[in-house]
């Protein structure tokens, strides 16, 4: 999109406000003529009376009144002007943000493989804030400078023609001054939008890895780069302070001396007998008046060039496509999953998965195994719905994946993951997530994952706040709650993505049993790192480097002595070892 398309779609955001708009520039339209009225009766007064020497009473009082009245009613309705176009302007704010932040939430996995997410963040804080002054500042300045304008010159040529034409030689130069500053101040706008964003993306890393730059002692490196990135900041700005120093000021005060110095001219050529000593003063006023509002809207441009940046990232977001899923909202009738020779990529050039085949039957219990990297979670990912198969079919229930509708696919299929991210908000609330739950569903869930006597113990109960991400939680209770939180939407497929990679021998077996019970309910898919996890599974997929090498049950997989065997050799030679250490130490 070119600027100018940028600038006329975020005016068009106004359409829908255009009462409220209407009525603010009939406020502003008052405003203005109420200000240049206070000039213009001072006029009359020195050229219809001081000059001739004449005071009637009733006419200086009337005087009098009216320019008191034009100050005050100047003021008041630039007052209602500035209420009504702010109300206005923040409605668009609050519209655009939601906008985007919608379709940012909408949008699929792969959007967000690349791109940190302090820079997603940046572009829904700084950039938004700076649409805000587009429509706050900038273009409420540029309204209620032109109305004064307009109105101001109307004024002058009532006055005189002749001084008119010498104050209107000013505008011309003016707009190509403002041309020239947008043009040449455009790039360094930009550019510091960019690395502003660039910054905030860094920072978000840097404070949410603390710990990892730390261990490898790399706070010199961050530190670096971070300093890179605030020097070109740093130059961008001041490069655009030093264009704001040529243009801003200097040269629209040059245009306004010279101006002024024509009005002089004119006045000591012609005389009083031409020109009023009232008039005289008018213009001059009016000049001073026209001055300021101009280089007000000089000023702006600065605004202007920023919001044009931030539309533009903003827009991008907004139009990037959602995720696509199917039109078919029919539930997903079982937990069947169905396999045939799919394959996957990320980047469309390195496979990740190759030809995989499997079969599961509804209420069945699949487990994944493997190395790291061999595709375990990328193929829970499909299943989910994250990204699509590049080749092959998937279906569940007997249904194909991408023909699901979101809410099909989202209540059919449900997934714990290894890390589960928890709200800083109450137990309830991490369990709910949004959704209008009674208490007795809660305590059902919590009960099938035997979480519910702990919870019961809580003062709080279902109250209880968890902290910043669960913190007053163990590992092994977040576990839980992660389970439990997906087991109250009854989904018919359950997938658990390395959930015990991270908890306790005791836990685990909790985990079991919750497994064993909800075997009865649902379809269970178990990325395991701990074999004995999966002992009971009825097909058992092990994988390496996206390709399935065997698979079977846990007894007929290790009669093989294949790889599966050699996994499980290795982790009862960890565990054997940890248990003489025990030994050792007691």
């Amino acid at each position: 999109m070119t600027k100018r398309e940028i600038l006329l779609r975020l005016l068009s955001y106004m359409r829908r406000d255009r009462r409220q708009f209407v009525i603010a520039t009939i406020f502003l339209l008052v405003a203005a003529v109420a200000e240049v009225t206070g000039p213009y009766l001072v006029q009359i007064f020195l050229d219809n009376y001081v000059a001739k020497d004449h005071y009637p009473a009733m006419i200086m009082w009337a005087l009098a009144v009216g320019y008191i009245v034009s100050t005050i009613v100047s003021a008041g309705f630039q007052y209602q002007y500035e209420l009504r176009f702010n109300t206005m302007a923040v409605a668009i704010i609050q519209r655009i943000r939601k906008a985007v932040f919608a379709n940012v939430i909408k949008q699929p996995l792969s959007a967000f493989d690349y791109v940190p997410m302090g820079r997603i963040v940046s572009r829904l804080t700084n950039d938004t804030e700076s649409l805000k002054e587009l429509y706050v500042s900038v273009l409420s300045t540029f309204l209620r400078n032109i109305a004064l304008i307009g109105v101001m010159l109307v004024a002058m040529l009532m006055l005189s023609v002749q001084l008119t034409m010498v104050v209107l030689v000013l505008l011309p130069c003016v707009v190509l001054v403002m041309a020239r500053y947008q043009k040449r101040s455009a790039p360094a706008y930009r550019r510091a939008r960019d690395r502003l964003a660039d910054i905030n993306g860094v920072m978000n890393e840097s404070v949410l890895g603390m710990n990892l730059i730390q261990l490898m002692q790399q706070e010199r490196a961050f530190s670096s780069r971070f300093s890179d990135m605030t020097a070109d900041h740093l130059d961008a700005m001041v490069t655009i302070q030093r264009l704001n120093g040529i243009y801003l000021r200097p040269l629209i005060d040059l245009l306004a001396g010279a101006a002024l110095l024509s009005l002089v001219a004119i006045f000591g050529f012609s005389g009083t007998a031409v020109i009023g000593v009232g008039v005289l003063y008018a213009f001059l006023s009016y000049l001073g008046r026209i001055t300021e509002p101009l280089i007000e809207m000089m000023q702006q441009l600065s605004l202007l060039q920023q919001a044009i940046s931030a539309g533009e990232r903003l827009f991008e977001m907004m139009d990037t496509p959602p995720e696509q899923y199917g039109h078919d909202t029919t539930p997903i009738p079982d937990g069947a999953i169905a396999l045939q020779n799919v394959s996957f990529s990320y980047d469309g050039e390195t496979p990740v998965l190759s030809d995989v085949n499997v079969d599961v039957p509804a209420g069945g219990f699949l487990a994944l195994v493997g190395h790291t990297g061999s595709g375990k979670s990328t193929l829970a990912s499909l299943l989910m719905g994250f990204y699509r198969a590049g080749e092959g079919t998937l279906t569940l229930g007997g249904l194909p994946i991408e023909s699901l509708s979101h809410q099909s696919l989202r209540d059919g299929v449900a997934m714990v993951q290894q890390d589960p991210h928890m709200l800083t908000g109450s137990l309830r609330e991490n369990i709910a997530l949004g959704q209008t739950l009674d208490d007795e569903k809660i305590w059902h869930a919590l009960e099938q994952v035997a979480l519910a006597d702990y919870v019961k113990g809580l003062p709080a109960g279902l109250d209880t706040l968890l902290g910043e991400g669960g913190m007053t939680f163990s590992a092994g209770q977040r576990q839980l709650l992660a389970l439990a939180r997906v087991l109250v939407r009854q989904p018919k497929i359950l997938i658990l993505d390395e959930a015990t990679a991270n908890i306790d021998s005791g836990t685990e077996e909790l985990v079991q049993q919750a497994l064993n019970r909800l075997r009865q309910q649902m379809t269970v898919v178990v990325i395991a790192h701990r074999l004995s996890t999966i002992a009971e599974a009825d097909n058992i997929l092990v994988l390496h480097r996206g390709r399935v090498i065997e698979q079977g049950r846990h007894q007929s997989l290790l009669r093989q002595q294949g790889r599966y065997w050699q996994m499980y050799q290795l982790q009862q030679a960890s565990a054997h070892l940890a248990a003489l250490e025990e030994e050792a130490q007691v």
